[in-house]
Parts: C-alpha cells; sequence; structure tokens
C-alpha cells in the first residue's frame, strides 16, 4: 500500500517563515539598536558625530592650544618673563650700590690706614723736594706753554735766572709775609723768565712751608674766602737779576699775579709779571681778572695775566710729578 508523502525535514507548518505581509512592520528601533552596538566597538579615538535623536546642535569644545610640541616650537609671549627679570636685575642694581656705599662709608668711619699712610709719606717727601730735586728740573731752562697765550697762542719762556735758595727775610711785603705767617717759611726758590720776544719778565716762586696738610688747608680756605689772592696789597715780591732783562723788574713794575696753595704738599707757588722794559705799571691787575674775554686794560689786552698764571701752572705740574702720583690724587679742595 503507498505510503504517504514525507515532508522534507524542517518544513513543517511550525517551521516555515511566515511570509511577508503588508503594510511592512517598523525596524528602525532595530536598526537603532544594532548601530549603539556597533558603536560600542569602535576603534579607540574616534569621534562619533552623528546627533542622537532629540538631541539639538551639537556642543564642540575647543582646547587651549600648547605653547609647543616635539615637532613645532610655537613664539611664546614674553611679557610674564620680562617683570621678574627686570625685578631681578634692579635688585642687583640696588645690592651692588648698597654693598660699594657701604664700603665707602665704612672707609670713611674707620679711616683707611693704607691711604692715610700713603698720604702722608707724599706730603712729607714734598717736604724735601727744595733740596732733594735739581734745580733744572723744579725751574727748566725752557718751558713750553701750549696754548697759554691770549687765545689759546703757543707760549715759550726761557729762563733768565735763578736766585739762591734762601729764607722769606724781605721776600715779601710785609701784609704778605702776615698773611702766610702761620704757615711758616721752610725755604723759598724763585727764578725768573722772559718770553721769546723779551718783552716780557715774570718771576716765579716755589715757598716751602713748615705747616702740615691741616694748616695748609686753612690758609687755602682764608685766601678764597676773603680774597686774599686778588688784592693788590698782597702781590709777591719780583726777583730782579742783574745783568739780564729783567734787571729793572722791581715793585713798581709788577702788574699781574697769581697765587696757587697746595694742600697736597707743604707749598705754596706764585708768579708776577711785567713789562721787560721796565715801565712803571699804575694798575696791576689779578691774572684771573686780566685773562677774562671783556677785560681791557693795558695789563690784559698785553697778555700779562696769561704770563703769569701760563707759567705758574706748568712749574705746578711740574712740582706734582716730582711729588708723585699720591700728590695729584689727594688734591683737596677748600
Amino acid at each position: 500500500m503507498p505510503l504517504p508523502p514525507t515532508e522534507p525535514p524542517g518544513t513543517s507548518p511550525s517551521s516555515l517563515t511566515a511570509l511577508p505581509t503588508y503594510p511592512p512592520e517598523d525596524t528602525s528601533d532595530a536598526r537603532h539598536d544594532a548601530t549603539q552596538d556597533t558603536g560600542s566597538r569602535r576603534a579607540v579615538g574616534a569621534v562619533d558625530l552623528t546627533p542622537k535623536p532629540g538631541s539639538g546642535r551639537p556642543f564642540v569644545f575647543f582646547a587651549r592650544p600648547a605653547a609647543y610640541d616635539d615637532n613645532t616650537t610655537r613664539l611664546r609671549p614674553v611679557r610674564d618673563g620680562v617683570r621678574p627679570r627686570a625685578v631681578a636685575a634692579a635688585a642687583c642694581l640696588v645690592l651692588g650700590v648698597g654693598l660699594i656705599g657701604g664700603a665707602i662709608t665704612g672707609s670713611w668711619l674707620t679711616g683707611d690706614s693704607s691711604t692715610a699712610a700713603g698720604s702722608a709719606q707724599s706730603y712729607e717727601a714734598a717736604a724735601g723736594l727744595w733740596h732733594n730735586t735739581p734745580v733744572d728740573q723744579l725751574f727748566p731752562p725752557v718751558v713750553q706753554g701750549d696754548n697759554a697765550g691770549p687765545g689759546q697762542a703757543d707760549r715759550t719762556w726761557q729762563r733768565l735766572a735763578v736766585a739762591p735758595d734762601s729764607d722769606c727775610a724781605h721776600a715779601f711785603d710785609p701784609l704778605l709775609s702776615k698773611a702766610l705767617a702761620p704757615v711758616g717759611c721752610q725755604r723759598l726758590l724763585r727764578a725768573t723768565y722772559t718770553d721769546a720776544t723779551h718783552s716780557y719778565v715774570t718771576t716765579v716762586g716755589l715757598l716751602f712751608t713748615k705747616a702740615d696738610a691741616a694748616g695748609m688747608r686753612a690758609l687755602r680756605s682764608r685766601f678764597t674766602k676773603d680774597g686774599l689772592d686778588q688784592r693788590t696789597d698782597l702781590m709777591p715780591r719780583t726777583y730782579a737779576a742783574k745783568g739780564t732783562p729783567a734787571a729793572g723788574f722791581g715793585d713798581a713794575q709788577r702788574a699781574s699775579w697769581a697765587v696757587s696753595i697746595r694742600t697736597d704738599m707743604p707749598v705754596l707757588v706764585y708768579a708776577v709779571s711785567g713789562f721787560a722794559d721796565g715801565r712803571t705799571v699804575q694798575d696791576p691787575q689779578p691774572a684771573a681778572k686780566a685773562m677774562e674775554s671783556t677785560a681791557t686794560t693795558l695789563v690784559a689786552q698785553a697778555g700779562l695775566g696769561h704770563e703769569a698764571q701760563g707759567l705758574l701752572d706748568r712749574t705746578e705740574r711740574g712740582l706734582r710729578t716730582h711729588a708723585g702720583p699720591k700728590a695729584s690724587d689727594t688734591e683737596q679742595q677748600p
């Protein structure tokens, strides 16, 4: 008897897939779930820019860029670094000035024994220059005076005679002797010069005193404050050497003069000038006034102020040279 047809395995009505129905069912939720599943397995560092339903516009945050990285060097602002460096530099400057000021103040308060000792030795050494230094070095036979004349003209002076060293008796007018009495007189050296044209004569003197530095400062202060170096009754006297163009160079022929009182050595330097022809001068004038550009006196027009000041300056300069560097270093103003 024939058997009924047999159904293939898996083809039973319960195992058959249902035919699609119309309209088809909405499967968006299933797809969305599948997307989420896939996103959960996204590579590390990937960014999902797909907006989620109902999230609105996406929000983007920009991070502050780094000043530099391993590959690129960026220019960085320096404003923040300038102020600390400026403050540090200013602090160092203030500290340095404070240290220097403290050192100077300490030397004033405690006294620098080495400097004081050097100045004292230099002062004592200068006191002996009158017998330790050759006369040609104190009073050179020829003295060059670059820019020493009126209008900065050059001058040349020739030595006529040198007086024997002596004391100060009869060397000064009585009033000047009285003014110089506080410092005493150790020795007086003098020489007389003439200019290249033999029109003028000038006596230069070096008075070595017995005073210490304090005594010389006191004398200088008095001469400066009281104007003693400007008074005609306190003019130094001349050295009128016989047999020379200066033979007639006496008290009445004095035309201009200059005085310098040293404080770094016990020495007073002076110079007094006049005409070589022996004419009398009625109105002598100190060198400082005779050298003024507005001066119109006969003494000023003749350049006799320049003669006295020019020789004094160069004689004093040579004296400082022989006294050593300490003399010019320790010179003090009144």
